[in-house]
């Protein structure tokens, strides 16, 4: 439709209007009346629009109106002095306003488009005009070196008025250029090209228009062709400006491919240039001096523009050493604290290490544990756990000093290396210990954490000294302390084959790696009476644990390093299958089958193999799986409940009975009690001592108690050590006890029938099941 009208309009201005001097007047109005429309609407668009999308169209339509002034200026001679000359004179500067605007335009609109390479908008825009100039001029010193000199000679004589109408073509020339370098070098979705396009196209007619105007100075009115371009022109140009594009995040393919030509295409022409000047002076010809003027000129352009690429190398090694280094913290540092990671940590220990037996250099190693540091994230939320552990991080920092490496090996573990500073070790444990009893204030509440911690120096000849090694013996250390009642520091004594507290996660590792029988593992067992005659209805299997060379191991050590170490599901295999295969001893024992309880950690429920591990017990032992009961350690938090439920479910459906134990002691007791599908509830000694606290606990037992009745759930109560808490829970209506004063825990030929004496009220030995 544009074309056709453009057409319309050149074949009215040239075949209906007879005279010369009407079709000039014709030609200028119509030129005019574009310009005016094509700024107008320019205008318009750029009002929509914001940012460089609104820039450039204002830039394009501030052009145009300088194109329309000038038609309007010519429109008047016209109309004033109708056979006045067709040649260029001073007004005729009017027309480089549209190609400095639409340069700046271009400039403006550049930086709305995808960049191959990141860089500042200020030297985008320098290396943009740089590289247009320089492409332009070496295409201009081709077409010099080209063209016959006598068509020169033919426009005119007068060489200012040929230089000022020469300025046309070569502006349109070099935002012809601008235009190609964007469509080459900044990659964007194809309706992004949609504008740059036509604008290219609108310089293509201005150029042939221009260059046609520069042949002819010394003819009469404007040709058809002339004519049509200046027309076409500020149409495609309002083209451009009311496109929409959509810009699209180009592919790396493409910005790979535009990060080249935007490096190698400006040289093209340059070399092209330079091998044509070249030949001419090789075949004997001189150079002129326009020709030396466009070589200083290109020359100029090469430096400054490798000054520029210069720079952008610089930055971007700079980028990439900064990029290095941040990967380099990132890899050897915790994302939550700061300190260093297990890797940095492990790596310094071995330099450390290495040190000390080479050269003596004395080492020393903190292990910390954070004492139920699951009940903050519980109580408080994970977000808080978080800060806590940043701010025990700084105080950790702060105690030990520098010259110390502190690290966080992963949860709640904390590790502190001293090299060069062995002797201050024992002293800078106390002072991490007095510096974590100072509660901490985190979002407007008061939290206090302890920790327990291991220490352990190397002995000088130890065959088995390593990174590894020494872990080990400060984690087993540190056991030590949650063995003597958490928040203190116990120092490793003993070597890797005995000793009070020895390497229990290597030992234990060990002695579940073949069979656990012949490492010291056994099976007790304790009975589970009614409590209204004391009849013996179930017994619990519970592991016991006595090493070759360490010797007794009290199984709330064990147990939690099995957790620690993922070896509790060996454990729980171990002591399933043995009270599998001893049913039949204990069906002998009390002369009938008798219900089986077995712990499982709780952490297994939500895991594979429990499952196949409980069907193969029964399998290979012909046990009827209603004698079995699997006890779920409530003091565990059960990491994927929707599953144990399914679990639990299985196993039930299977004919076993499912157990929640030590309930009252850990986490969120009621809500696992709603969710999980159990037949027992076994209630721990907190809640069963109501021969001492009767109110209190009575309460509570009773609540527990009134609930399980309502969900058909068998009570035992845990903990009982006396006929007065016997009785007292009997009243309640709990009919189900175990403890002490049933009976202790013993392998199974030490088992009696009957339940023992019952001791005194008065006495009160410890409770260890």
């Amino acid at each position: 439709m544009t074309l056709a009208l453009v057409a319309a309009v050149t074949a009215i201005g040239t075949y209906a209007v007879p005279a010369e001097a009407g079709q000039r007047l014709f030609t200028d109005a119509a030129q005019c009346a574009a310009g005016v429309l094509a700024a107008v609407v320019c205008f318009a668009a750029g009002r929509d629009r914001s940012g460089h999308r609104r820039r450039w169209r204002i830039l394009l339509g501030t052009g145009l109106a300088g194109f329309a002034a000038v038609r309007l200026w010519w429109t008047v001679s016209d109309v004033l002095e109708p056979t006045r000359a067709v040649a260029a004179d001073v007004a005729d500067i009017g027309v480089l306003f549209l190609p400095v605007f639409t340069v700046l335009g271009l400039v403006a609109g550049s930086m709305a488009l995808p960049r191959p390479v990141q860089a500042s908008l200020r030297r985008d825009r320098i290396v943009l005009v740089i590289d247009s100039v320089l492409i332009a001029g070496s295409l201009l010193a081709l077409v010099w070196s080209a063209v016959p000199r006598r068509i020169f000679h033919e426009v005119g004589e007068n060489p200012w008025v040929v230089g000022f109408a020469a300025a046309y073509p070569v502006a349109d020339l070099l935002i012809a250029v601008m235009v190609m370098l964007l469509l080459a070098t900044r990659p964007a979705s194809r309706a992004a090209r949609v504008p740059l396009r036509l604008t290219a196209l609108a310089m293509l007619a201005l150029g042939v228009s221009d260059t046609l105007r520069l042949l002819q100075l010394s003819s009469g009115a404007l040709t058809p062709v002339e004519s049509a371009g200046y027309l076409l022109g500020p149409a495609l140009l309002a083209l451009a400006a009311i496109s929409n594009p959509g810009l699209a995040d180009p592919s790396l393919d493409e910005q790979a491919e535009a990060e080249w030509l935007h490096l190698l295409l400006p040289y093209v022409p340059v070399v092209a240039t330079g091998v044509v000047i070249a030949v001419r002076t090789g075949t004997g010809g001189q150079l002129t001096s326009y020709e030396a003027y466009l070589g200083w000129l290109g020359l100029g352009l090469v430096v400054a523009r490798q000054m520029f690429t210069i720079v952008d190398n610089t930055v971007l090694l700079a980028r990439v050493s900064e990029g290095q280094q941040r990967l380099h913290h990132q890899a050897y540092h915790d994302s939550l604290t700061g300190l260093a990671n297990r890797a940095l940590f492990r790596e310094r220990l071995v330099l450390a290490l290495d040190a000390y037996r080479h050269r003596g250099v004395p080492v020393a190693l903190l292990f910390a544990d954070l004492d139920d540091f699951k009940l903050i994230n519980d109580s408080f939320g994970h977000a808080m756990g978080d800060r806590l552990l940043r701010a025990i991080g700084d105080r950790l920092v702060a105690a030990v000093g520098p010259g110390a490496l502190v690290a966080r090996l992963g949860g709640d573990e904390f590790a502190v290396l001293l090299d060069h500073r062995a002797a201050d070790a024992e002293p800078a444990g106390h002072r991490i210990l007095a510096a974590l009893r100072e509660p901490f204030v985190i979002d407007g509440h008061t939290v206090g954490i302890s920790a327990s911690l291991g220490l352990v120096v190397p002995e000088p000849g130890d065959p088995e000294l390593s990174a590894d090694t020494l872990l080990r013996r400060a984690d087993a250390a540190m056991y030590v302390s949650k063995r003597r009642g958490k928040n203190a520091l116990a120092r490793y004594s003993g070597g890797a084959d005995g000793g009070p507290n020895a390497d229990l996660p290597h030992l234990l590792a060990r002695a579940l790696s073949g069979a656990p029988a012949a490492a010291g593992f056994e099976v007790y067992y304790q009975p589970i009476v009614r409590l209204t005659d004391g009849a013996i209805v179930a017994v619990e299997a519970l592991a016991r644990w006595t090493d070759p060379v360490a010797g007794p191991v009290d199984p709330d050590v064990f147990v939690t390093v099995a957790e620690r170490t993922g070896l509790v599901a060996a454990i729980d295999d171990f002591v399933l299958d043995r009270a599998c295969a001893d049913a039949a001893g204990l069906a002998n024992t009390y002369g009938r089958p008798i219900d089986v309880h077995v712990n499982v950690s709780a952490a297994r429920l939500g895991q594979h193999g429990l499952e196949e591990a409980v069907a193969q017990a029964l399998e290979r032992h012909d046990v009827r799986p209603s004698r079995l009961v699997v006890e779920i350690t409530e003091t565990r938090r059960i990491p994927d409940m929707p599953r144990a439920i399914e679990v639990a479910e299985r196993l039930r459906r299977r004919g076993v009975r499912v157990a929640l134990d030590d309930f009252g002691s850990g986490y969120n007791a009621l809500a696992q009690l709603h969710s999980l599908p159990v037949d027992i509830v076994k209630l721990d000694s907190t809640l069963t001592d109501v021969d001492v606290s009767p109110e209190r606990a009575g309460a509570l037992c009773r609540s527990v108690l009134a609930i399980c009745a309502e969900l058909g759930i068998a009570v035992v109560a845990e903990g009982i050590e006396t006929p007065a808490r016997a009785h007292a829970l009997a009243a309640l209506g709990c009919h189900l006890g175990q403890g002490y004063l049933f009976g202790q825990p013993g392998p199974v030929h030490r088992l009696t029938a009957t339940v023992p004496a019952q001791p005194s009220p008065h006495s009160s030995p410890h409770l260890a099941s």
